[in-house]
């Protein structure tokens, strides 16, 4: 048997999985962090391509296009729907990120920054802490390695070469990244409340003491009062990040669907 037979049979079902795997190490939260080499992330991919080849191979036969565009096509399905998955749950953390913004911007914390070495970003204080706590809980409930699962699901699901691509994956696109701003917004009311109440509050103390400066007073209170509800609300943020993993979950689930 020369390389194009072998190709066209057990080395094509490798690469196609692979490549599926490989996609969900570009952008999927803690599997595609930047700070992570390339090599070691490239490495880890082959690693558990190894170990689901076998299951896959005798599972199904898959036949290699014969020319090279319909084999890039190919590729570039397989790497879509890992890549997918890494980007509904990519999605899920960046609403935390984006919560942590507003939380930021209503706190008076908008202009102190600090780097993220997993992005290679400028991110606010409050943001940060959100993500890296989001991101902590997530590992600790291991929901790395239900990502990870759901890349071995889709195998079942969406077969080698069987992905099916219509205007419904775009629209759920479209609706997951509209997510990031809706579930932005739900973490970040409480604290938007309670600012708003304290600049109302600030508002009455200036017409009733005009002698007060209100800006002397007003800012280093919104930055107390911001960190107080913070912590008031950490509890219950953790609580909401299982709703929110479930929610990613279900997306994903949503998500394969709608390729096949």
């Amino acid at each position: 048997m020369d390389f194009y037979e072998l190709l066209q049979n057990h080395a094509a079902v490798f690469l196609l999985l692979m490549t599926r795997v490989s996609g969900l190490f570009l952008i999927a939260p803690f599997w595609g962090s930047q700070n992570i080499p390339i090599y070691f992330r490239a490495g880890i991919a082959f690693a558990i391509t190894l170990v689901l080849f076998p299951v896959v191979d005798a599972k199904m036969a898959v036949t290699a296009p014969v020319s090279i565009l319909g084999y890039t096509l190919a590729v570039v399905s397989e790497l879509f729907i890992g890549w997918l998955i890494g980007f509904v749950a990519y999605v899920a953390m960046m609403s935390v990120n984006m919560a942590g913004k507003i939380m930021d911007l209503q706190a008076g914390f908008a202009v102190v920054n600090e780097m993220d070495p997993t992005s290679n970003q400028q991110n606010p204080l409050i943001g940060s802490f959100l993500y890296y706590l989001t991101l902590i809980v997530f590992v600790v409930t291991n929901g790395h390695h239900m990502l990870l699962a759901a890349v071995v699901g889709s195998v079942d699901s969406i077969p080698l070469l069987g992905v099916n691509f219509n205007t419904d994956i775009a629209t759920l696109i479209t609706d997951f990244t509209a997510g990031i701003f809706v579930t932005g917004m739900k973490i970040a009311m409480p604290l938007t409340f309670s600012i708003l109440l304290t600049n109302v509050s600030l508002g009455v103390l200036a017409r009733t003491m005009p002698q007060m400066n209100i800006f002397v007073v007003g800012i280093p209170m919104q930055i107390v009062i911001g960190i107080f509800t913070v912590a008031v609300i950490m509890p219950f943020y953790v609580m909401f990040l299982d709703v929110l993993f479930n929610e990613m979950y279900g997306n994903i689930s949503i998500a394969l669907r709608a390729l096949q």
